[in-house]
């Protein structure tokens, strides 16, 4: 290999953050060398998976003095002019802005009012090398990075860890989101503040451009908009149960659902009759326990009209709507609907206890 008698790096595309000399490898340097650093650039002289010497912007005539821990670690003499193995990785100290980041596969998101979805985000960074011995250190030698594209998609990593942290934690409702951008932001960059620091990086900002969701959530999003309405138990019953009696009569065609040749007309009109009876059902008057408007809620759910995230929302919103009936007669259908399994132990302990605070 050819003696290295300048070490330089000019960057011509502005965007190398990490960029090794020579870059398959290190490379044969003596004392006397020339190294060449520019503006916002450093110099870290690298051996055996450590970094070493930093050397700053300007003309340096490689000597004894100014890399003194190579020279110890090589144990070379005073006046030693035979060439030596290492490598130089260049730093570029900058600040670098429009950085993209963005979740490769969809994150989960609890949403209290559609249950489970899931959801992309994206968007663009800021960050800085704060420490360049550190950042070399910790990313040339325990990350074995050298390239700067491997360093984005290391960080890009991170950053959608900590972004799919803070969803987690978040009690943020979907349809809110879009107007938590800077919170959940300014959320993200401090979780990612300690994994940044660690590298010798600084995060300067961080920025969520969209949050997408799948097209069959758009749709469940649309529906909520229509009806005004997860919160009303009647009319989100007799939506459901007039869109699932429409699909089937127009799956079914003119015949099936209406069954012994009813006709789609009269499939639709069936559609009609079952909701209106729901609507009926799930009035929730006074006079209606608790109880049996949970049966039906299970039956809608065997039926296949109500989702599992969409029954357990139902319940939990039934359970938490207790009529103002005597507390004895409360807790009496509240064991019925524990020994039944309609509730679990848990819950209903935690239900009792509430019933039990207005005595």
């Amino acid at each position: 290999m050819a003696l290295l008698e300048v070490i330089e790096f000019l960057d011509e595309s502005g965007r190398e953050i990490i960029h090794r000399v020579p870059e398959e490898g290190s490379g044969e340097i003596r004392l006397g060398s020339q190294c060449v650093v520019r503006e916002s650039q450093v110099a870290v002289f690298f051996r055996d998976g450590k970094a070493l010497d930093v050397l700053g912007p300007g003309r340096h005539t490689l000597t004894t003095a100014n890399i003194p821990l190579l020279v110890n670690l090589l144990k070379i003499p005073f006046g030693w002019k035979s060439p030596f193995r290492a490598e130089v990785v260049f730093v570029n100290m900058r600040e670098f802005v429009d950085m993209k980041w963005g979740t490769p596969q969809m994150l989960p998101f609890r949403d209290k009012d559609l249950g489970v979805v899931r959801l992309r985000a994206f968007g663009t960074y800021a960050m800085q090398v704060a420490d360049p011995q550190l950042f070399v250190n910790k990313i040339a030698g325990t990350q074995g990075i050298y390239t700067t594209n491997q360093l984005e998609d290391y960080l890009r990593n991170i950053l959608v860890s900590r972004m799919a942290d803070l969803l987690g934690e978040s009690k943020i409702a979907l349809l809110d989101l879009i107007g938590q951008y800077d919170e959940l932001g300014a959320g993200v960059r401090a979780k990612a503040a300690d994994d940044f620091a660690a590298l010798g990086l600084t995060l300067k900002a961080f920025y969520i451009t969209a949050i997408t969701v799948p097209e069959e959530v758009e749709k469940a999003i649309d529906e909520r908009a229509q009806m005004g309405a997860i919160g009303d138990l009647a009319a989100y019953m007799r939506f459901k149960a007039a869109r699932a009696m429409g699909d089937a009569a127009r799956a079914e065609g003119a015949g099936g659902l209406a069954g012994a040749g009813l006709g789609l007309g009269a499939g639709v009109g069936l559609g009609g009759v079952l909701a209106g009876t729901m609507a009926q059902a799930m009035q929730a008057p006074a006079g209606v326990p608790e109880q049996d408007l949970l049966k039906q809620l299970d039956n809608l759910r065997a039926q296949g009209i109500l989702t599992e995230e969409e029954y357990q929302a139902k319940r939990a919103e039934i359970l938490a709507r207790t009529q103002p009936q005597s507390v004895p007669e409360l807790l009496r259908q509240l064991g019925q609907l524990r020994d039944q399994g309609i509730i679990t132990p848990e819950e209903f302990e935690a239900k009792k206890k509430e019933l039990l605070s207005r005595l």
